[in-house]
């Protein structure tokens, strides 16, 4: 398996619009961090996480030629409002599995009526995302692309996010913490992908990197790459400051998986 961080950021992006901070200005191309999207690819196809404002150009800089189908970790604008970039693979390919969570579905169809409602039909000679939801639960393996995924449900503030397991890789983001039944299903991975805003501080529905750390631990991945960054770290300060097994993911950066 391949893995691309296509984007890393939190809701902000960075460079935050206005702030001058030392990450935000920084020469570091690793500091550029779009809304949080991955590309998973495998011999039985390729898999996009979550659909960010960026991810036109995102697929771009990746040299993206196809999507096979989409996971959405949870509905927030940020995981979502690159939805209609998608329409270029449909008119080429035709329905795509879109994998949602139950408890979204609704959400989402009523979000983007224009692509669910069959009965919208797109402008003459224009086109629409034909996108075929997939419903999936917590407690069901599915398989997509040829693979099983589990999935492997976070709590996030008030909502829930679904991030999975296939494989040795475990993939959750916008978790404020993991439960015992995430430690569980993710536990012995070689790959775990977490996502960290920041030091110290602790938030709400986030966890910081101490927290994502000691996650790791628990779990026993034997590589763990933060991802959903926030301004206040600087990728360099995190390769100085990360333990050994814990790095930081990046905009762009390619990893292989056995």
């Amino acid at each position: 398996m391949k893995l691309t961080f296509l984007g890393t950021g939190t809701s902000f992006g960075v460079p935050v619009i206005g702030c001058d901070c030392p990450t935000c200005t920084s020469s570091d191309a690793r500091d550029r961090r779009t809304r949080h999207a991955a590309l998973l690819e495998s011999d039985g196809g390729t898999l996009l996480v979550d659909a960010p404002p960026e991810l036109r150009l995102q697929l771009l800089a990746a040299g993206a030629s196809s999507v096979d189908a989409v996971w959405f970790t949870h509905m927030h604008a940020d995981h979502i409002h690159g939805i209609d970039d998608l329409r270029v693979f449909t008119v080429r390919r035709g329905d795509m599995p879109t994998w949602v969570p139950d408890e979204y579905v609704d959400e989402i169809q009523a979000h983007f009526r224009y692509i669910f409602d069959d009965s919208v039909l797109p402008p003459a000679d224009s086109s629409k995302p034909r996108l075929r939801i997939q419903p999936f639960s917590a407690d069901k393996t599915v398989n997509i692309i040829g693979r099983d995924f589990m999935p492997v449900a976070v709590p996030h503030g008030e909502v829930t996010v679904y991030g999975f397991r296939t494989g040795s890789l475990g993939y959750v983001t916008d978790a404020q913490e993991l439960t015992p039944l995430a430690i569980e299903r993710l536990r012995g991975v070689e790959v775990l992908v977490l996502n960290a805003l920041w030091f110290t501080k602790t938030h709400a529905s986030h966890l910081n990197i101490e927290e994502a750390i000691e996650a790791s631990r628990t779990v026993g991945a034997k590589r763990t790459y933060l991802t959903h960054l926030t301004h206040r770290v600087r990728h360099e300060e995190l390769l100085e400051r990360l333990p050994e097994g814990v790095m930081p993911a990046y905009d762009g950066l390619t990893i292989e998986i056995e």
